[in-house]
């Protein structure tokens, strides 16, 4: 016994270290599920070629699951970018292995270039669903100096975590629901909502999630003497905002899609 529990706690220990997936999967397919909802015929056409019968929720993850793979470790920065306060993304020294909203632009690249190998558009496809997620993530575009969050201990109800992985799972889950059911609650957006965030770009994607930043390192009256403890009071000032992100991300990626699939 006294074996085993060393080993459970030096694999406790090993996942603190790694790397942290934005959303979680249930926030990627929650993001995957909306934009599929919002497809043209003409993209949906164009996805089935490159994916089969995969829907954006399945293919969501892979930009993560890939990760344990040494031949992707370079993919590593596409998922976040980092701007030290009081600066702009004009103003930081962006990192030469790419950023989340260099990916994304890249990717749309190569996803609307019918020439490019079709492996090469498939991945492009699987990371540009995931990569859109990652981005309305709002510490996705945090700090590097506490790793978008990943280095800040906070207590969720009384659990030893970090304030990252709140916002990529627990205050998604803390709904109890499948991404299906989520959709199906809150996945609605109104005709002009749909219409002007659409209209936005990349950096104001990254932009909306650097602006709420104040907010989510806000944690009130809820601070305890050793580490914040985040509960009842974080999830009411956060719920809409979060329901909000998800909803923004699916219906601009079907907005993407519905643009790089257009019938010529």
């Amino acid at each position: 016994m006294r074996v085993l529990r060393i080993l459970m706690a030096s694999i406790v220990l090993l996942c603190g270290t790694l790397p942290v997936a934005a959303w979680g999967p249930n926030g990627h397919r929650i993001v995957g599920q909306i934009a599929e909802n919002h497809l043209t015929d003409a993209a949906r056409r164009g996805i089935t070629e490159l994916v089969g019968r995969a829907s954006l929720a399945q293919i969501s993850t892979w930009a993560d699951e890939i990760k344990s793979d040494p031949a992707w470790r370079h993919a590593s920065p596409w998922h976040y970018i980092n701007v030290p306060p009081g600066q702009t993304l004009e103003e930081v020294r962006r990192n030469p292995r790419g950023d989340v909203v260099e990916a994304i632009e890249r990717f749309e690249r190569i996803l609307r270039d019918r020439d490019a190998g079709r492996k090469e558009r498939v991945d492009a496809l699987r990371f540009l669903v995931h990569l859109v997620g990652d981005i309305h993530q709002p510490l996705h575009a945090g700090y590097g100096s506490d790793r978008g969050g990943n280095d800040i201990r906070v207590r969720w109800f009384g659990e030893s975590t970090d304030l990252h992985t709140v916002w990529d799972e627990h205050l998604v889950e803390y709904q109890r629901l499948s991404f299906t059911e989520w959709v199906r609650f809150f996945g609605h957006a109104q005709p002009g909502e749909i219409n002007a965030w659409r209209r936005s770009t990349v950096v104001d994607w990254m932009r909306e999630s650097r602006s709420m930043l104040p907010a989510v390192y806000d944690y009130g009256g809820s601070r305890s003497a050793k580490t914040p403890y985040l509960g009842y009071a974080y999830i009411f000032k956060h719920n809409d905002g979060l329901k909000m992100r998800l909803l923004q991300a699916g219906i601009r990626l079907s907005g993407l899609l519905n643009d790089i699939f257009a019938s010529p």
